[in-house]
């Protein structure tokens, strides 16, 4: 079962490179939720743990790009809320490969907690600046 799912009226930007990412995001993130659920091998895990850690850091540094492309004003508090999860996820996955932590239902949910918080808060009100 999906831990998150896109839809238009929760998660749309209108942004059309944003919303493509985050469904290819939620989709990443979905089967890794999927495996850590279902006891999946461990190092079925750690790849698309690994997988979804490089797909978020890609996107950050896409979206980051078309913000300073159009002067975003809001670009400093944003990219300080994408340094704060890549650091969480960085830590997440060293603890990983290094046998001192599990990928589990309650990552899943941190994961999706923040999301929900992100894109309505930090990722909508860019909509404006970058479709101009």
């Amino acid at each position: 079962m999906a831990l998150i799912t896109w839809t238009a009226s929760q998660y749309g930007t209108n942004v059309g490179f944003a919303d493509d990412e985050h469904k290819i995001l939620f989709d990443k993130l979905n089967k890794l939720y999927d495996l850590a659920t279902t006891g999946a091998e461990r190092s079925a895990i750690g790849a698309q743990l690994d997988d979804l850690i490089s797909y978020v850091v890609e996107h950050f540094a896409h979206e980051e790009k078309e913000m300073q492309a159009k002067n975003y004003a809001g670009y400093e508090p944003h990219k300080a809320e994408h340094d704060a999860l890549v650091g969480i996820c960085g830590d997440l996955q060293a603890k990983f490969h290094a046998g001192e932590v599990e990928v589990n239902e309650g990552v899943g949910q941190l994961v999706k907690g923040w999301l929900d918080s992100h894109i309505p808060s930090f990722d909508m009100p860019y909509a404006d600046t970058l479709n101009s």
